[in-house]
């Protein structure tokens, strides 16, 4: 049997409709440098380096397990992760998937190899919020970021299956995706794990891990995750999660989040998945210091000042109800959507 390497493209890959073995990809991935436009400049790059003789591709990193640094990620590892996808998902050679991701980072990068290291026959097109705005066509998989799915709720059941990733799903938009009937997952992953290494259908609770890993948890309650066949070292996260089993988990917020509010520590995550459909804007919460307290909740709401009801906070326990409200013109996101905290907290106005 012919063993998978980064090496490799699989006969059955399609680029665009189109039939191409290593050398072809190398020319299109030139002409993308030369002449194309900046989110095919990002696909080039990446095909350059992926069938260049290095064993390995750098990446940066979102912070998850620590400050954001420059990794090296082995290419064998990226095709272990891929196949990994493939089973979890049951992607066949053949199968139609679009890929409406920036290129600069793991997502995005990872579609490509999942494409021609599984055979799937992939349609590539400009990274936008409405990625299916102007395409009728059907696939059997796709993978987005939350603001692409809600701006796409009336075309999703043009694709069989979808993975969401990036950020967490908000839960007005789980309220509408558990509706549809097609198969959608949330996805768990970071850039030191090779895109995802969990998911679970959207609705669900606890996050099964893929193929050859597992997952257990430190001191602090925070994930660490298993996977040898992409990282021979346990990959330690920032992430507070509860062990279901060493194959499932419940993500419940993030270590550096928390707050110490007069000696009880609160998970901002789960004060605001109680504010979930009582805000009608973008929100979150975090502590501030207070001399008494130590910290104090504060909600912090994107957009002009308004008047939020004091019963919208009957929903939340006594130490969890916000000391202050601020808000922020307009939050600072990340690529894939991703609120940043620290950065938008920093522009609030009382």
């Amino acid at each position: 049997m012919k063993t998978v390497t980064y090496k490799n493209v699989h006969n059955r890959f399609k680029f665009n409709g189109v039939h191409l073995d290593r050398d072809e990809l190398c020319m299109v991935a030139y002409s993308f440098i030369k002449e194309g436009a900046d989110f095919q400049k990002a696909l080039g790059d990446f095909l350059i380096d992926w069938f260049d003789n290095r064993s390995f591709i750098e990446m940066n990193t979102s912070g998850t397990t620590g400050a954001p640094k420059l990794i090296r990620v082995e290419k064998e590892a990226m095709v272990n992760s891929a196949l990994s996808t493939g089973d979890f998902f049951d992607l066949q050679p053949g199968n139609k998937v679009l890929h409406c991701l920036p290129v600069d980072y793991v997502a995005g990068k990872m579609m490509f190899v999942r494409a021609f290291i599984l055979g799937l026959e992939l349609d590539f097109v400009e990274p936008s919020s409405h990625p299916l705005e102007y395409n009728d066509e059907k696939y059997d998989f796709a993978a987005m970021v939350p603001l692409q799915a809600m701006n796409s709720l009336s075309k999703l059941t043009q694709i069989k299956k979808i993975i969401i990733g990036g950020v967490k799903i908000h839960k007005s938009l789980e309220e509408k995706l558990v509706k549809l009937p097609i198969k959608i997952y949330e996805t768990y992953g970071m850039t030191e794990t090779i895109s995802h290494i969990a998911a679970k259908r959207v609705g669900e609770k606890a996050f099964t891990v893929l193929t050859n890993v597992t997952v257990s948890e430190n001191e602090n309650h925070c994930l660490v995750v298993h996977a040898k066949n992409i990282n021979p070292e346990p990959i330690v996260t920032n992430d507070i999660v509860e062990i279901v089993s060493d194959t499932q988990f419940i993500w419940l917020g993030r270590f550096d989040n928390i707050i110490n509010s007069g000696g009880i520590k609160l998970m901002p995550e789960k004060i605001e998945e109680k504010l979930s459909t009582h805000i009608p804007r973008r929100y979150f919460v975090y502590g501030q210091a207070d001399d008494v307290l130590g910290e104090k909740v504060v909600l912090c709401v994107e957009g002009e000042p308004m008047t939020i009801d004091e019963t919208v906070f009957g929903v939340l326990d006594k130490y969890e109800k916000p000391k202050n409200i601020v808000f922020v013109p307009k939050f600072i996101v990340t690529a894939t959507g991703k609120i940043m905290r620290k950065e938008s907290r920093a522009l609030a106005k009382l």
